[in-house]
Parts: C-alpha cells; sequence; structure tokens
C-alpha cells in the first residue's frame, strides 16, 4: 500500500484528500504545518502532496528538504495558478503541480499517474552517454568528462528527452511533452527556448556554436552525439 504524506492547512480540504485517497486504497498521514511536516520526513512515504502556502512557511521549503533525502514524487497542491510558481516549483524538482479548486479524480489520476513512473524505473540501473556527457537515469545525475553538472528538474528532463532520441528531431510539442507531462498547459514556446539556451550554457564547450543539442530549422531539435544506453535490473540479495 502506497503512503503519501499529504501537507494542507486547510482542515477540510486536507480530509476530504485524505478520504478519497483511503477510497483507492492509499495511507495517508496529513500535516498542516512546514513545523508538523518537517517533523515527519524521517518517515518513509511514497509520494508527497504540498500545499505552497502555510502558515509556517511554504512547500516549496519542504521540497527543498525531501530532494535532500532523495527521490521521492512531490506534488505541489495550491492556488497560485501563475506560471512562474509552477516553473519555480518545477525547478525545484516536483513532478506535477494541480492548481485549487480540483477534481478530486484529477487529483488521484496525477499522484497514480506520477507514482506509475516511479515505479516503472525501480529495480533498473540505466547510463545513457551523449557525447562528452554521461547520464544517470535512476539518481537523475548527468556528468562531463568525470565532473557533475548542476541541472534543474525541468533541464534535466529535457536533456533526457533529447539524449532518449539521440539523431531523431523532435518538435517542440513532443519536446514539451517529454518535459512537462500533465503541466504542459502552462508553458509556451518562449519557455523552452530559455531553457534550450540554459542548458546549452551548462553542458556545451561553447555555447554559442553547439554540438551537443542542435537547432534543424523550422524542425526542431536533436541531440547529436554517439549515444550508448546500459540498462539492466539491479541484483537484490
Amino acid at each position: 500500500m502506497d503512503r503519501i504524506l499529504v501537507v494542507e492547512d486547510d482542515k477540510t480540504i486536507a480530509m476530504g484528500i485524505a478520504y478519497s485517497l483511503k477510497q483507492e486504497g492509499f495511507e495517508t498521514r496529513i500535516c498542516h504545518t512546514v513545523h508538523e511536516a518537517s517533523a515527519c520526513l524521517e518517515e518513509n512515504f511514497d509520494l508527497f502532496l504540498l500545499d505552497v502556502a502555510l502558515p509556517d512557511g511554504d512547500g516549496f521549503e519542504l521540497c527543498r528538504l525531501i530532494r535532500k533525502k532523495g527521490e521521492k514524487p512531490v506534488i505541489f497542491l495550491t492556488a497560485r495558478d501563475d506560471e512562474v510558481n509552477i516553473v519555480m516549483g518545477l525547478d525545484m524538482g516536483a513532478d506535477d503541480y494541480v492548481a485549487k479548486p480540483f477534481r478530486v479524480r484529477e487529483l488521484i489520476s496525477r499522484i497514480k499517474s506520477v507514482l506509475r513512473r516511479y515505479q516503472n524505473h525501480q529495480g533498473k540501473s540505466a547510463e545513457i552517454t551523449l557525447g562528452p556527457l554521461t547520464i544517470y537515469t535512476t539518481e537523475a545525475r548527468v556528468t562531463k568528462g568525470g565532473e557533475e553538472i548542476i541541472l534543474t528538474t525541468l533541464e534535466y528532463k529535457l536533456l533526457l528527452t533529447l539524449a532518449g532520441h539521440q539523431g531523431q528531431v523532435l518538435s517542440r510539442n513532443q519536446m514539451l511533452e517529454g518535459i512537462w507531462d500533465v503541466a504542459g498547459d502552462f508553458v509556451n514556446d518562449n519557455t523552452l527556448t530559455v531553457y534550450i539556451k540554459r542548458l546549452r550554457e551548462k553542458i556545451e564547450d561553447d555555447p554559442q556554436n553547439p554540438k551537443l543539442i542542435k537547432t534543424v530549422r523550422g524542425m526542431g531539435y536533436k541531440a547529436d552525439g554517439d549515444r550508448k544506453e546500459d540498462t539492466h535490473a539491479d541484483s537484490q540479495s
């Protein structure tokens, strides 16, 4: 049974979410403040559902603490539905962003979708090589010549989408689908252009003359370089 930590200061909303999740077979724990939730982070949860606006802080603070402890799914739940807050939350490592008011069925569908993505990667190890880059997919980590490159979650997803289709031209729509999944409604072409520029500045030797991520005029982008992917099941005792 998957365990979900629900951090929501509105007790009525929190109880409604917990009841609906229980009906779907989930086990939940409810917290109403950052302080209360921080004390629970040593427990084992399969997913974190975080309200952004909390009485003693915000969900962004909790997301940072969760990411320091490991890679567990995080979904933000908030009344703030503008693109700036959404991109900021996803940049911090959140997997999805649900704006209030929401339909309970939609929330549960998104929770199940995020959990499926994580569970599909469990028990596997994969490395993808793109030129001098090595992408460690189970750790969401990237190195160049042995030195780690610090990427935001969106930059990492963008690189992974391109490297996973190396040599293929991906349209902007295909890339947006790969990066944002169900949160794509909040992203436009200008945002994608900004992230391509930011990513090139971190991985290219000469960002003005990119060799790893090339623009195919009128069509989209493609990752260029010899691709090597090694996937195997981890041995467990």
